[in-house]
């Protein structure tokens, strides 16, 4: 942390360095100070102005040692290393504002602001790290991590813009945000007292800082890193290679535009041709079956089960791929683990893309769209109505007006989608794809127990894909079949590496290690592989020198959040697993007993409690 007096060095004012110290201000404390606190201590308006204007300023520098004030559950005492998402915000013209306004009205807006940035934050169950006057620090992926903390954060941002802009100020209020992703060592304590903190160690925060003073007012401006990890999500400006001062290294910088209109988050986050499908012939050939018997009337439910990256969306988009020329209407349907709670958000969002909403079509032209969509199935007046509402679009007199109880019209909406599906499967095969069962809100899942009832005497093929910690209601009906992807073997496993070697040659030792630490899971071989080709040249994956050992494969950043929200999810756990870990992928019990020092009765339900959540065998 850096020092009250040479701070007010800094800024032309080191002559009240002793007044802080008498009244013991240090720099943890100045974002709190009030033009009336500086008053208090015999500070002259002039020079009181100049200081709150410096404050303000604090924002733009790199932020240092993180103060950890948000968090609704206190992060553990020790560090660790860890892939972070920071993202640094920052309030545009503070200082006007600061010399302009009465200090009072200036500290509501700076308060509000903040608690705008909290909460956005928290939405995305991002973490606020630290409050610097107008700047704002946060982490995604720390204390806990996410599978998508890429995505939360910038999601995070282009919410962050319209938020603040509807703040209530004078003036109209706008924000700067830099996105960085990297490795960092984060959770050390440093200080003491009130003044404690939690460090932050290594590149990213600084990047992001440095990324947040490049951005024009009202834009999120990205890292590379965080741009490969968000895939096709979002609409991009690239920004090329700018300057940023402390960055030794050539930096890309990408700017977010706003969410993008793509229809499969597996497609967007794997852009380019997708691999073949490899290992799982007898299960396509079961869902080929099961398609026969739903175009025949004999209505079929396919629940397709496995762990993250096994390989369900890749199977759900071949058989997209085997039937895209057969007549057949077809519903995909997305969860997203930031909607869990939004009733009836994969539905919504199926309708919009089937609609072709754009992001700047007007509300007469949405409500033309639905029209033209709902046409093609003869959707009643009434039922139409419930859909516009549930699309939040304005009724322009279209529709009659929908006036019943929020319970009532739930049930009516409900109904109207079921009818909806059935009226498809009357005209057509209808193929409907649930992804992600797991991230569901109950008002979908509620649903889809309509549609499997439908299926029995519909042309309807319905797929759910989950993880195993989702338990279907449906297993045990007649026309349900349950199906389970298991790891690939090892010939598969090496069929799979060639499809992404190609041409390129691959050691041996490398091939076997990446086979060794996969474990059969498609979507970690594939970018293990990747990994290992993109750092070729330079990593000791070229050294083929005889009698070298085996070189280590690293986790590529695009399994690290993936592979650290399982850990975090371990609880107590989690730390029995990394000392496993720095002692090799096979350990003795007795070694790991040694060095963990548990109780023997808490040591063996962590490990049971790893071996039934897949990291250990």
């Amino acid at each position: 942390m850096q020092d009250i007096a040479n701070w007010l060095a800094e800024v032309g004012l080191g002559q009240y360095a002793q007044r802080f110290a008498e009244n013991e201000i240090d720099v943890s404390v100045l974002r709190h100070l009030t033009d009336q606190d500086l008053k208090d201590i015999g500070i002259p308006l002039g020079h009181r102005r100049k200081i709150l204007a410096a404050i303000a300023e604090l924002a733009s520098a790199a932020p240092e040692a993180p103060e950890m004030v948000a968090s609704t559950e206190p992060p553990t005492a020790d560090a660790e290393r860890r892939q972070v998402t920071v993202m640094f915000i920052d309030l545009v013209g503070s200082t006007a504002l600061s010399a302009r306004m009465d200090p009072e009205d200036l500290r509501e807006i700076i308060s509000a602001y903040h608690k705008r940035v909290a909460e956005t934050v928290r939405r995305s169950d991002g973490f606020v790290a630290r409050y610097m006057g107008d700047g704002v620090l946060t982490y995604f992926g720390y204390p806990h991590a996410h599978e998508d903390d890429a995505e939360r954060a910038v999601r995070a941002g282009l919410d962050l813009i319209k938020g603040v802009a509807a703040l209530k100020s004078p003036v109209l209020l706008q924000v700067r945000v830099g996105i960085a992703t990297g490795l960092v060592v984060v959770g050390d304590l440093v200080g003491s007292g009130e003044a404690q903190e939690r460090s932050i160690i290594g590149e990213t925060p600084n990047l992001a800082a440095r990324l947040q003073s490049l951005a024009a007012p009202d834009m999120v401006v990205l890292a590379d890193d965080t741009r490969r990890l968000i895939g096709n999500l979002f609409e991009l400006q690239d920004l090329g290679f700018p300057v940023l001062k402390g960055i030794t290294e050539p930096v890309r910088a990408w700017a977010a535009v706003r969410p993008s209109a793509v229809e499969s988050r597996f497609e967007a986050l794997h852009s380019g041709a997708l691999s073949a499908l490899v290992g799982r012939e007898e299960e396509f050939e079961l869902l080929l079956r099961r398609w026969f018997r739903a175009k025949g009337g004999e209505g079929q439910v396919v629940l397709l089960s496995g762990e993250a990256g096994i390989g369900k969306s890749r199977l759900a988009v071949a058989l997209l791929e085997e039937l895209a020329s057969e007549p057949h209407a077809r519903l995909r349907y997305f969860c997203s683990p930031q909607h869990t709670d939004g009733a009836l958000y994969p539905v919504i969002g199926q309708m919009m893309r089937a609609a072709s909403f754009a992001h700047d079509d007007s509300p007469q032209t949405r409500a033309d769209k639905l029209d033209a969509l709902l046409a093609q199935s003869a959707t009643s007046s009434q039922d139409a109505a419930l859909f516009a509402e549930m699309l939040s679009l304005h009724n322009d007199g279209r529709y009659p007006p929908v006036e019943v109880e929020p319970q009532l019209r739930r049930q009516k909406t409900l109904k109207a989608l079921g009818s909806h599906i059935e009226e498809l499967a009357r005209i057509d095969p209808v193929l409907m794809i649930f992804e992600d069962a797991h991230w569901s809100d109950p008002t979908s899942l509620e649903l889809f127990a309509r549609a499997v009832d439908l299926a029995v005497n519909h042309r309807l093929l319905i797929l759910v894909t989950y993880r195993p910690e989702f338990s279907p209601p449906w297993i045990g009906r007649p026309h349900v079949t349950a199906l389970t992807l298991n790891r690939l073997r090892r010939r598969h496993i090496d069929s799979l590496i060639e499809g992404v070697v190609g041409n390129r040659s691959l050691p041996a030792g490398i091939r076997q290690d990446i086979i060794e630490r996969t474990d059969g899971i498609p979507l970690f071989v594939e970018e293990m592989t990747k990994a290992v080709l993109d750092a070729e040249g330079e990593s000791e994956a070229r050294r083929t020198v005889a009698g070298a050992p085996t070189p280590v494969v690293a986790v590529p950043a695009s399994l690290q959040a993936s592979l650290m929200s399982r850990l975090d999810r371990l609880g107590p756990a989690k730390d029995v697993a990394q000392v496993g870990a720095a002692i090799d992928r096979e350990f003795p019990h007795m070694l790991l007993a040694a060095l963990v020092r548990k109780p023997q009765a808490e040591l063996e339900a962590d490990l049971d409690r790893l071996i039934a959540a897949g990291p250990l065998f």
